[in-house]
């Protein structure tokens, strides 16, 4: 059955716009109606001159656990009106051609986009970051987690090096990028923090109120000044590299699901949604 509720819920408090992803029966995973709602939404905040800041949350337990690829509202056969780029779309096509058009708009060509959002954007995270979620955290400038928040790319696991948001090495640093690769441990909110990749831990029941109380601070500084020093930043980190590298492993994500397809069943080398939770409660 497809969902009922909106798949994204949108909100204007004072000078916050809060945008919620609200498919918790599964945990938010996101599938391609949300992966647009949630575009028209940033589009909404970023068009609103009484809104300042923007704070991305989930409902329920969990902020998102990753793509979708297993639940009844999954919609990889749907074509949507492509915003992120100019590649033709994936429907009416087969084999690499599809599957890299569709990943080039849906994953790496929207996240792209919101990260260039002019105005900040605090990731207030609760429960799983897996994966696909994990780059929606990443595409935002701050993280508050809550106490019981984890965050996990396992796909390495179906063969495949990372999410097609391949930004690993500029927000963990190269050593602990690969360990949390190698190993598709678990990471938890307090070494997220310890390691720079969050701002803030705070107990599960303080987390919309902290995540709030950030965006606040952040809302009574210049527009134009936040959003110039948004930019000054990002420019730095692809001065560093980012903007090639995401090019060069999302190359590498698709040669391996190429691979996946040509010596075994599927590009996803057999895993499915089920399979892959298993395995990270195992680990």
């Amino acid at each position: 059955m497809a969902d009922q509720e909106p798949v994204v819920t949108y909100e204007r408090i004072e000078r916050t716009a809060v945008v919620t992803m609200n498919r918790p029966r599964y945990r938010n995973a996101q599938n391609s109606a949300m992966t647009y709602a949630l575009d028209d939404a940033f589009y909404r905040a970023c068009a609103d001159d009484e809104v300042s800041v923007i704070v991305l949350g989930g409902a329920g337990e969990h902020f998102s656990a990753g793509h979708d690829i297993g639940s009844p509202g999954r919609d990889a056969d749907v074509d949507f009106e492509r915003r992120a780029g100019l590649w033709w779309g994936h429907t009416d096509k087969a084999g690499g051609e599809s599957r890299f058009a569709r990943e080039q708009e849906v994953y790496l060509g929207m996240c792209r986009r919101w990260r260039e959002m002019p105005k900040p954007v605090v990731a207030s995270v609760q429960g799983a970051c897996v994966a696909g979620g994990l780059m929606l955290a990443w595409v935002c400038d701050l993280i508050v987690a809550a106490e019981d928040a984890f965050f996990a790319d396992p796909v390495v696991r179906m063969g495949i090096p990372g999410v097609e948001y391949f930004v690993h090495p500029w927000v963990l640093g190269p050593r602990v990028a690969k360990e949390f690769l190698f190993t598709g441990r678990r990471m938890s909110a307090q070494r997220a923090y310890e390691i720079g990749m969050v701002n803030q831990v705070v107990p599960g029941e303080r987390l919309g109120d902290a995540s709030m109380e950030l965006a606040g601070e952040i809302a009574a500084m210049p527009r134009f000044g936040l959003a110039l020093t948004k930019k000054a930043v990002n420019q730095a980190e692809d001065l560093m590299g980012r903007h090639s590298g995401l090019d060069s492993a999302f190359g590498l994500h698709h040669l391996a699901h190429a691979h996946n397809a040509e010596v075994g069943k599927d590009s996803l080398s057999g895993m499915d949604a089920k399979s892959m939770k298993r395995a990270a409660d195992d680990s």
